[in-house]
């Protein structure tokens, strides 16, 4: 199978919406290499070794102390390592029958999603490409891009993002390959507001980039423009907002973001959003669980 084709995961069991407007949560997570790789585990290498089971077990009590209705994850490995993901928050009690897994010119990390609710649409781009100089580069993992519906009357479009990592490549210089990106992100965007302003859109994801950043600038958009994007400022528990922890550097940084559309703002409950804060989070990733609380109702 050609791994630059998108993969759906289609629930087959019949399904039925409500016309519930409750408030449900959703989970933006950097699982940090949920998939099989060379590890060193205990002091001893071990070849094509998932991610170890203490890590993963923290993750699913990180994520299932929010109990998400929609996981938007980046990291993840092929469909086997996400069924698997999906089979220990099953156990967990976190059952999610809709999803969705995208391959774009990475063949190892993948960004994903996990849905209590019907997936309505998908749209995910997996095949884009940009110039830099004489060289054309592909979109690394592409654009997740999901429609969902949590309610009769209601539905949510999910557009799941991780941009190139800061790690220096031959290819061509780390940070314009993010720029470039951003800039097919923001077109996508601009598509999909301009034929509908009213749309609910969610963006999200690991976006190697902290805000005063350029990437991040474009992808937000102009101020007060029809399409221009609102970064939902979260915190945790002490009002940091940091995401990411780089060890090497020992460096804290917000790497992680959730935009909103103009037509998603009044929908985003920010004082029941916040970012996870559990004490063992390192064991999970080095990133952070992001908690967005929606109420499905179109104000």
């Amino acid at each position: 199978m050609n791994l630059r084709v998108l993969i759906s995961l289609v629930c087959l069991a019949p399904w039925t919406i409500t016309s519930s407007s409750e408030q449900f949560n959703f989970v933006a997570y950097n699982l940090k290499n949920y998939l099989k790789m060379d590890r060193r585990i205990n002091g001893k290498l071990e070849k094509n070794a998932l991610k170890p089971a203490q890590e993963i077990a923290q993750l699913v009590k990180i994520i299932s102390k929010s109990k998400p209705a929609v996981i938007g994850i980046s990291e993840m490995g092929d469909l086997e390592d996400l069924n698997h993901f999906k089979d220990k928050l099953a156990q967990a009690g976190l059952k999610y029958p809709h999803s969705e897994l995208t391959f774009g010119a990475d063949p190892v990390r993948h960004v994903g999603l996990l849905s209590q609710f019907p997936i309505t649409e998908r749209n995910s781009q997996t095949d884009l490409t940009y110039r830099i100089g004489k060289k054309e580069l592909p979109f690394q993992r592409g654009i997740l891009d999901v429609t969902i519906q949590p309610s009769k009357d209601y539905q949510l479009r999910l557009l799941g993002i991780h941009l190139k990592s800061k790690r220096e490549v031959e290819e061509a210089d780390q940070s314009l390959m993010r720029r470039n990106e951003a800039e097919l992100l923001r077109q996508h965007i601009d598509t999909i507001l301009k034929q509908k302003p009213e749309t609910n859109l969610l963006v999200f994801g690991d976006f190697n980039e902290t805000r005063n950043e350029l990437p991040i600038k474009v992808i937000r958009g102009r101020y007060n423009t029809p399409g221009s994007l609102t970064d939902i400022q979260l915190s945790d528990d002490r009002g940091d907002r940091w995401t990411y922890y780089w060890r090497y550097a020992d460096q804290y940084s917000r790497f992680d973001f959730v935009f909103a559309s103009k037509g998603l703002v009044d929908e985003i409950n920010t004082a029941n959003s916040y970012i996870a804060s559990d004490p063992n989070w390192f064991l999970a990733s080095d990133h952070r669980a992001l908690v967005l609380s929606i109420v499905p109702k179109d104000q």
